[in-house]
């Protein structure tokens, strides 16, 4: 009894907002309808539970050997003494770059203040000092956005900041598809905002054996310049050692091309109002023929930010004449519902993280993370029977029972926790394996008739 007393107010301790519960096997209710694995169609297949069908974990990713020997040999040649204080000082500020206002948010803002103000007239006896003291309180109070132009040596600064990191990023949401969808083989790809070509590298080392065209778009000049060296080897001259790539500033304007994959990945943040992202994305839907793979910072802002982009292609009326077929959420979401994330009284952002091997520089030694944001929308309708919920969180283990924060298919959060005892050996073993970001094999309550599924690969 003192063991199980014990027990209890350790369970208080590290998750408050359970209160004490009457029994171990109350545990279990907080998620109702977790009763089973889903194990219809020999879900395991005689592997062992750390290999359930809902790991989606990479292990550290690394770059390929002559994309790293490339960047390496570019920052050499400029000999930048100040490089690793130059690579944290932009690191910083990307990481912390919030959306730029919007005219509509400043208007309003500005009449909040002016009433404000007005509370006390004799402060301000004329229109122009109460006009003045708006203008000054909302410069104090408004986030500065700042377009970015990448200058040569600012694009060299950025690949050793961002390189490997946005490569780990892109691989992670890559793995998605071609885990959940072998069947796959893209032939076409387009990466908006391709930056230091860190996409084409990462789909090459997916796909290499059917893509056949890769189209990079960046208005950077010096961007485009710095991809296609490292392509190169990082010199100007010799073959390229990914065929069929193509590098232009602008998309391409024929409603009639499309690629099978098209990704954005860290770009869509750099566009300066919400109308001229809804634009992009709107534009980035039309080229998609089978999968459109957005990637941000795991940011409040990032994650934001993607939501809007998810809900603008699910909810758009605007059917292309060329391919009607709608879109579904492939991953992370397993659902096309609102996002419980940014529902709740204080929004979280979904994020995930994706551990990787830094390029070597003097000062990039350690294994490190890369936390970011992600959606894949596909064409065609969402395969009801595998929507499995989301691990949203760090998996928390404990004696004889384990913590996961799920985002599952019927739109909301659940707390599961999860015993062998309620649950069954089968589905405690794989949820003690499972790791941030994978699927979690199990029947939760939908308030949704299944679907007629459709492989968005095979439309």
């Amino acid at each position: 009894m003192a063991g199980a007393l014990r027990y209890l107010l350790t369970l208080r301790r590290l998750c408050p907002g359970l209160g004490v519960v009457p029994h171990t096997r109350a545990l279990a209710a907080v998620v109702p309808g977790v009763t089973k694995v889903d194990n219809k169609s020999d879900f395991l297949q005689k592997r062992p539970h750390r290999q359930h069908p809902g790991i989606r974990k990479l292990p550290h990713v690394r770059l390929p050997q002559a994309l790293s020997n490339g960047a390496q040999l570019l920052l050499r040649e400029i000999a930048e003494p100040n490089m690793e204080n130059q690579v944290q000082a932009l690191t910083n500020y990307l990481w912390s770059r919030h959306l730029p206002a919007e005219p509509e948010e400043l208007q309003r803002r500005a009449m909040h203040l002016e009433k404000k103000f007005l509370e006390n007239p004799d402060l301000f006896q004329t229109e122009v000092k109460l006009r003045e003291a708006v203008l000054h309180a909302l410069r104090k109070t408004t986030y500065h956005w700042q377009e970015l132009s990448y200058s040569e040596g600012l694009s060299l600064v950025y690949m050793a900041a961002r390189l490997d990191g946005g490569f780990a990023a892109v691989s992670r949401a890559f793995h998605e598809i071609r885990v959940r969808n072998p069947a796959f083989q893209p032939q076409t790809l387009m990466d908006f905002g391709s930056g230091t070509g860190s996409v084409t590298w990462a789909a090459h080392s997916v796909w290499g054996q059917t893509l056949r065209e890769y189209m990079c778009v960046d208005r950077s000049t010096a961007m485009l310049v710095l991809a296609e060296k490292l392509l190169k080897g990082g010199s100007e001259s010799g073959e390229p050692y990914i065929p069929g790539v193509f590098f232009r500033q602008f998309l391409p304007v024929s409603p009639k091309v499309q690629f099978d994959i098209v990704v954005s990945a860290f770009s869509l943040s750099e566009l300066p109002s919400e109308a001229d992202r809804n634009e992009v994305v709107q534009t980035l839907w039309r080229k998609t023929h089978h999968f459109l793979v957005l990637v941000e910072n795991g940011t409040k802002a990032g994650h934001s930010l993607l939501m809007d982009a998810r809900d603008l292609v699910l909810n758009g009326n605007e059917k292309s004449p060329l391919d009607p077929r709608p879109g579904f959420v492939f991953a992370p979401c397993p659902h096309e519902l609102p996002c419980p994330q940014l529902t709740t009284s204080k929004p979280l952002a979904c994020s995930f993280s994706q551990a990787y091997h830094p390029i070597p520089f003097s000062w990039n030694k350690k294994p490190k993370e890369e936390k970011f944001s992600m959606v894949i929308l596909a064409r065609g309708s969402p395969e009801e029977a595998n929507r499995w919920p989301r691990i949203t969180q760090p998996v928390l283990k404990r004696p004889r029972h384990v913590h996961c924060h799920l985002c599952c298919p019927d739109g909301h959060m659940q707390h599961a926790v999860i015993t062998a005892r309620r649950h069954g050996r089968d589905l405690y073993r794989c949820a003690r394996v499972s790791s941030w970001g994978d699927l979690l094999p199990v029947f939760t309550p939908s308030a949704f008739p299944p679907s007629p599924a459709q492989d968005p690969s095979e439309s």
